[in-house]
């Protein structure tokens, strides 16, 4: 569960230094560069003991499907939630093929 929550916490702010700053798009891109850069480190912090922790339980292949995983659904909550943006049935539909891309990674 550690791996998990170290990804979860990290894909936050990640999606925060990637796209947070298009609600700010009055500011100089010099500025938001820098601040998403301040955010990226604390997800660097997450990230590789994430990783590190995980690798002793997981194969690097489940490690990446479960970040892209985690990745995507921290973005949908963030778009809805922060950007206002609205969610369609074909990103709906993209998000279950998805879920089947981590079921068969960590099939046996």
């Amino acid at each position: 569960m550690l791996t998990f929550f170290l990804l979860l916490i990290s894909n936050v702010f990640m999606t925060f230094a990637w796209y947070g700053h298009l609600k700010f798009k009055q500011s100089p891109l010099w500025i938001v560069v820098l601040a998403s850069w301040g955010l990226a480190f604390f997800e660097y912090c997450l990230q590789v003991p994430a990783n590190r922790y995980g690798s002793y339980r997981f194969a690097t292949v489940e490690l990446k499907v479960i970040q892209e995983a985690l990745s995507l659904v921290v973005f949908a909550v963030f778009s809805f939630l922060y950007l206002k943006e609205t969610l369609r049935w074909n990103h709906a539909v993209s998000f279950v093929f998805l879920l089947g891309a981590v079921f068969f990674a960590f099939r046996k």
